[in-house]
């Protein structure tokens, strides 16, 4: 990743949310937080998710969770905005 530049957003002791569709295994939560420190120093980052279904790799725990959906680890949640409700595909 690049350093940011000269016009990039300043997060230094800012409070910061995070939103994320499907929580999984964490990599990606994970991988914006370290994007959003490489534009400073917030004061407070947070973690923001519609579906938490567990099977972590990475220690990430969400602060605000819509709905927890258990799942196997092959099946996937689609959340799509059109579609009022969240479903399950093997």
């Amino acid at each position: 990743m690049a350093p940011p530049g000269p016009d990039a957003p300043n997060a230094q002791g800012r409070d910061v949310l995070l939103v994320d569709d499907v929580l999984f295994t964490g990599r990606t939560a994970r991988a914006a937080l370290d994007a959003v420190l490489q534009y400073g120093r917030p004061r407070t980052i947070r973690l923001a998710v519609l579906i938490d279904r567990g099977h972590r790799e990475v220690p990430v725990h969400p602060d605000f969770v819509g709905r927890v959906v258990p799942t196997k680890h092959a099946e996937r949640v689609v959340v799509d905005p059109d579609v009022p409700e969240v479903y399950l595909e093997e």
